[in-house]
């Protein structure tokens, strides 16, 4: 599992854009850059759309004066999905990047299964990345929603 200090994967997340469909390469996307990132188990879930999803679009300004380059959210969803769940929930200031095959959650080793209802899919989880690297990881227990909240994060940096 990736740890406080480790470099973040190599790895590509899936982005729809006015102009298509971007891959991008995540060191290469992070590379200079402070970074917070957070990942949900679904676009479009009762936790994931209420809360959140919400929370770091209501602060993003307050991340982005706390020098937050910016602020991605990564689900095991394809790209359409996600940015169908962007444009319902107004997230315009965050990146919403789609881990279609679970690769990049793999690779930090923060995959749930949840069976019949989604099957592999992403552990709730907040994580600040500064020039790639990890400076700061709150996972959340199982069916728990404290440590992610786009205020803890906020608080912490």
């Amino acid at each position: 599992m990736i740890a406080l200090g480790q470099a973040l994967p190599a790895a590509t997340l899936g982005q729809l854009t006015g102009d298509g469909m971007v891959t991008h390469d995540v060191n290469e996307l992070f590379a200079n850059k402070r970074v917070v990132l957070f990942a949900v188990p679904g676009a479009f879930t009762p936790t994931c759309s209420e809360a959140h999803l919400p929370g770091y679009v209501v602060l993003a300004d307050e991340f982005k004066a706390k020098g937050v380059d910016m602020i991605v959210c990564v689900a095991v969803n394809d790209a359409f999905v996600m940015k169908a769940w962007g444009d319902a929930q107004n997230a315009s200031e965050l990146m919403l990047l789609a881990d279609g095959d679970a690769s990049f959650t793999q690779a930090l080793g923060l995959t749930m299964d949840t069976g019949a209802f989604g099957g592999i899919r992403s552990q709730r989880y907040a994580m600040v990345i500064d020039h790639g690297v990890v400076t700061l990881l709150n996972i959340e227990a199982p069916k728990s929603f404290e440590v992610s909240k786009a205020e803890v994060v906020l608080a912490a940096l």
